[in-house]
């Protein structure tokens, strides 16, 4: 399968109808299918970071009873590195995972690659809704510019992932020890992004570094603009935007690169 022939597929000249048809049967099927035959139901991807935050509560509550926002800073930590931890674990998979679609029917790969964390962003969808009640209940209503924000920070994050997606999918049909060595970068990656403990306990000149783990930029404007009431500096801002920019034209790029050929790994 070349470039040209996926270039002229019939799937890729349909209008953008049949493609929005195709992206809602595949949204549609993976969510049926990942929570068929139990009795919860999409309620378990929210029970799993609640379950995380009532845990990580009962341990570090005391360590960070100063600090009267602790509660709040973590179950948004929590739920944002959630999605970024499952979305980019099933974007790692995905064209592996649908493989089959690609050697036997004709559809742009790169779909598949996107709707693959389709139940991450649904999850990130409620996640938006809970939390401004959670934080309304908790006496901290968010302002419409702190919930515009937060929704840009989400937004990037979404880029984020769809980029490492794109990329990692295509290396991971050449390179399978790549998930593995991703699962150890999430466990890693969890320590390092400031969820469970306040960025301020580390001295600055170790911020830096901090922030060069993708997570960490959003973690932190979106408790600064939800929790604080707080804008961070357009500074800031634009590292964000750029850092989320970076990673999905490197993942573009990468795809572009390695997929004409990906049927062949299949």
């Amino acid at each position: 399968m070349t470039a040209a022939s996926l270039a002229a597929s019939p799937v890729e000249r349909r209008p953008a109808s049949a493609r929005a048809g195709l992206v809602w049967t595949l949204v549609r099927t993976d969510f049926k299918a990942r929570y068929h035959g139990t009795i919860g139901g999409f309620v378990w991807a929210l029970l799993k970071p609640m379950s995380m935050f009532i845990v990580l509560m009962a341990v570090f509550s005391f360590l960070f009873a100063s600090k009267p926002a602790y509660k709040l800073n973590l179950i948004i930590g929590l739920f944002l590195w959630d999605f970024f931890a499952e979305g980019t674990k099933t974007g790692l998979t995905s064209l592996h995972a649908r493989g089959y679609l690609l050697t036997k029917a004709q559809v742009p790969s790169w779909i598949l690659v996107v709707t693959a964390i389709s139940n991450a962003l649904i999850t990130l969808a409620v996640f938006w809704v809970v939390i401004v009640v959670f934080l309304a209940t908790f006496g901290h209503v968010p302002s419409p510019a702190a919930i515009i924000a937060f929704t840009a920070y989400c937004l990037a994050m979404i880029a984020i992932v769809i980029g490492f997606s794109l990329a990692s999918s295509v290396l991971f049909l050449r390179y399978r020890d790549l998930n593995q060595v991703w699962d150890v970068v999430v466990q890693a990656g969890f320590f390092i992004a400031p969820i469970i403990y306040p960025l301020d306990i580390l001295p600055e000149r170790f911020h830096f570094y901090l922030y060069i783990w993708p997570p960490t930029p959003v973690i932190e404007f979106s408790r600064a603009a939800l929790v604080a009431g707080t804008m961070p500096t357009l500074r800031g801002h634009l590292y964000l935007a750029g850092d989320a920019a970076f990673c999905l034209l490197v993942g573009i790029a990468v795809y572009r690169w390695l997929s004409p050929r990906a049927a062949e790994y299949i």
